[in-house]
Parts: structure tokens; C-alpha cells; sequence
């Protein structure tokens, strides 16, 4: 097939270019602005347009399919012109539902933890050498795409519940139809779309709804509202899950299995024994044995941005995490804290998404951050104005966070030297964004920290 992907830049969406290529499908691609690392991975592939901006001529009748991504907009030229052609016109989330409506779909859906849980599942279907597809929203050790397109049987999918494209309102995690599903927890996000968290919570009940009658639920047992939604509206096989026990050993953390027997695991907090349970469940769903599972996990070294060690010495550490909800945030500060109780602990979040961005969001993040001994806010002004967002202050910020020891940051520059100046010779630093802190090389200044500390500043 002759494919065309409008807004091609994104994570998801150059990934899925590079596997439709891998196909064998002749594929082109358009974006008014494409950023790293999308952009030389498209280099690399010969699939970078040779200009930016949108052009009809790009768009012929020869072509078999356009797949639209979020980033564009509903006016696109390229858009008007694919439907005055009558050329077919697929969100992504409705195109890789059309590859794998054969296969079995498990779905991993959730306000947090998504990417972490089915990186899990996808490293113990690789380490049992069962071929599978899958789509998952973080660049994983092991895989070369994000993205993958075959014959496998199986398909693994992030479940995401943001909208499809600027002409399908709808949530991704609706049109995937999932024989298998978790939903790991709910926590009101993307405030912009939707505007209640009433209407958040919806998405999730429809996404129940969706559900193949002879499928599987795995969710979260402690969620209450997630409770509510599966007794109400779940009419398939439920499984609950609450986490593994577990054993400590120093800064060594080992899973037990219903013989008390133990595995050492590389990943730690709550939360991630969690995600590992849910993993577990889905997993045995799909006939791998509990032996397997277990043996498979102690290789699993995380996802990318998701409590990514950046540098380690014998006595500090700097990781780089996802997070920007408030409740990963919390999530995240409390698990770096949980799991190195004798060191001062320096975290930074930098907020970036509509939500955090918006004033009326911020009370949620009240104590996110009181884990932490020094907490350091950033945001950037220039990130209001692209996104539109009315200007915050500050003293809002400061307000709502309700930390004795909080500091806030607008200005780039000031984000850098805060870091370095305020640490301490034997403190784990912990990063947290969904952006890139205005573009820091995070790894650069982990190699300095280790220097000041080496230096013991």
C-alpha cells in the first residue's frame, strides 16, 4: 500500500512510518515541525520530508491510505484535500485496530503506569521468544520501534485516553477492542479535553464497555472509583490485583511468588510492584506459566523517562521519570524515597502539559512532593504562550504545593545553576517531566552532579 501519514512527526506516529516501512508499504509523511529524537529517526530511514509545512501536492490519488495524527489540525490542507479525493482516512489508534482485529489484543489502559506495565509484558513475551505486535509509548532497550506490524497472533497496546485526531474525538483506548485489559488506576488528567472529572471518568467506563464479551479485566483493587466502574459496567472476567509481596535486602528488592520462593527485581516502589502484578496477571491470560513470568521479570530494567537511572555512585543517585500528574508525581517522589530512606533527596518537576499549566489544576498537586527534603518546581513561560495557557504565578504554585522546602523556577538559565548549586554531596536527585526541561541535556548535568559530589560539595 501506498500510505500517507499527516502530523507524521510525533512519537507514535514516526514509529508507526518506520514500521509500515519495515512492511514493505511505500510511505510518506508531512509535519510543520519535527523535533528529536523523531526527526534523525526519520533521517536514518529516509522518511524526513525534504521541507516543513503542509502541501496538497503531496497528496494524490494514488495514495491507498492517510493516517492523521493529533498534532494537526482539523482545517489541514493535506486533510481537505485526502477527502476531496475520497482517499480512506484513519486516526492511528482506528488503523491499528484494522491490523489487529485478527490477533489478541491486550490493552493496557490507565491515568498512570501505562508505559511502565506493558513494557513489562512485552520483555517477558520476548524473553519467552513468543511473537507478538505491539505499540507502547517509551523507546524500550531491545526493541528498535516503539511500534511493530506483523503476522504474530498477539498484539500489545498502550492504551491511551487522549483523543484519536482533530476529527475523532473519540479516546485512542476505544477503538482497540481488548480481549485483555488493566487499567491500573484513575486520576482526573487532561483537563483541557476533559473539562470534569466526571467526564474523565466516562471514558474509562465506555472503555470497560468496549470489551470482547469473553475477555479479561485486570484492575487495580484499591481504586474505589475503578470498583465502582467494574461492577457497574463490566460484563466479562474481572481479576483484581494490589501488588506482589515482597522481600528487602539492602537496596536489593526481591518479589515472592505464592511458594514464598524469591526473584530479584531491577525496578522498585509500590507502584511498580503493582504494575509488575498486573503484568503478571495479563501474562498468565496469555498461557505463559508462573515460573516463566517470574524468571523472565528479574531482567526487566525499566522503560525510558520511567525511573530512568541517569548516574549512580556508591553513595548518590540521579534518575530522570515521566511523571506529571500529581499522582505519579507522587508516586515517583515517594518511591525514590521509600527506597533510599538515608539520603536527602533534591527533586525536580517541571510542568508541562495543559493541565499542570492551568491554574484551576494546580490544588491537585498539594503534598505531591513532600517526600522529597527539597523540591524545585520549573516551568517555562514560553510553553504557556505556545500552548495558549493564561500566564501563572509563582506565589500559585507555591501555594498549592504546600512545601516547607519548595522553590519555583521560570527561567531556564536559573533551572540549570539551581541544580548544580543546590546539591549536596551524598543526595539522590530525581527529574520528572513529561517535557525536556526547555531542552537541558539531563545526562550532561548527572555527570556534573557526579563531579560535585566526587569533589564532596
Amino acid at each position: 500500500m501506498r500510505i500517507h501519514l499527516i502530523a507524521l512527526g510525533g512519537a507514535v506516529m514516526h514509529n508507526i512510518a518506520i514500521a509500515l516501512q519495515n512492511n514493505n508499504h511505500i510511505v510518506t509523511g508531512s509535519d510543520d515541525e519535527i523535533y528529536e529524537p523523531s526527526r534523525s529517526r526519520l533521517a536514518s530511514k529516509g522518511l524526513l520530508p525534504q521541507k516543513m509545512g503542509w502541501d496538497t501536492d503531496h497528496i494524490t490519488s494514488d495514495i491507498d491510505l492517510v493516517i492523521l495524527g493529533m498534532h494537526a489540525r482539523p482545517d489541514n490542507p493535506e486533510l481537505q484535500r485526502a477527502k476531496e479525493l475520497q482517499i480512506k482516512i484513519l486516526s492511528f489508534p482506528e488503523f491499528v485496530y484494522e491490523h489487529a482485529q485478527y490477533k489478541k489484543r491486550v490493552v493496557v489502559a490507565g491515568s498512570h503506569g501505562k508505559t511502565t506495565t506493558t513494557s513489562m509484558i512485552l520483555h517477558v513475551l520476548k524473553t519467552q521468544n513468543i511473537d507478538f505486535d505491539y505499540l507502547v509509548g517509551a523507546q524500550l532497550d531491545g526493541f528498535d520501534t516503539m511500534v511493530r506490524f506483523s503476522d504474530a497472533p498477539i498484539m500489545v497496546i498502550e492504551g491511551d485516553e487522549y483523543l484519536s485526531s482533530p476529527i475523532d474525538r473519540r479516546p485512542k483506548f476505544l477503538h482497540y477492542k481488548p480481549n485483555i485489559a488493566i487499567i491500573t488506576g484513575i486520576a482526573w488528567d487532561h483537563i483541557n479535553v476533559f473539562t470534569t472529572f466526571e467526564n474523565y471518568t466516562e471514558q474509562f467506563e465506555l472503555f470497560v464497555q468496549t470489551m470482547e464479551a469473553n475477555g479479561t479485566l485486570i484492575t487495580y483493587h484499591s481504586d474505589n472509583i475503578l470498583n465502582k466502574i467494574v461492577e457497574e459496567h463490566a460484563t466479562c472476567k474481572s481479576i483484581k490485583y494490589d501488588g506482589f509481596d515482597f522481600i528487602q535486602k539492602g537496596n536489593e528488592t526481591f518479589i515472592l511468588d505464592q511458594h514464598s520462593n524469591q526473584y530479584p527485581i531491577q525496578v522498585f516502589g509500590q507502584h511498580n510492584l503493582q504494575n509488575l502484578q498486573a503484568a503478571f496477571y495479563a501474562c498468565l491470560e496469555l498461557g505463559i506459566s508462573q515460573q516463566a513470568f517470574f524468571e523472565s521479570i528479574t531482567s526487566f530494567a525499566g522503560a525510558q523517562k520511567r525511573l530512568q537511572k541517569l548516574v549512580e555512585t556508591n553513595d548518590m543517585v540521579v534518575y530522570q521519570d515521566f511523571a506529571h500528574a500529581p499522582s505519579k508525581v507522587k508516586a515517583t517522589v515517594d518511591a525514590m524515597k521509600d527506597w533510599y530512606p538515608n539520603r536527602p533527596l533534591i527533586a525536580f518537576l517541571e510542568l508541562h502539559t495543559f493541565s499542570s499549566l492551568n491554574k484551576a489544576f494546580l490544588p491537585h498537586y498539594n503534598k505531591t512532593m513532600d517526600a522529597a527534603d527539597f523540591a524545585f518546581v520549573y516551568y517555562n513561560t514560553h510553553t504557556l504562550e505556545m500552548k495558549k495557557l493564561p500566564m501563572i504565578d509563582k506565589t500559585d504554585i507555591q501555594e498549592h504545593f504546600h512545601h516547607s522546602n519548595l522553590v519555583v523556577l521560570n527561567e531556564l538559565d536559573d533551572f540549570k545553576n539551581t541544580v548544580l548549586t543546590n546539591f549536596t554531596k551524598g543526595s539522590n536527585v530525581l527529574f520528572m517531566s513529561s517535557g525536556n526541561f526547555g531542552g537541558q541535556d539531563l545526562l550532561s548535568i548527572a555527570d556534573k552532579l557526579v563531579q560535585l559530589n566526587k569533589n564532596g560539595k
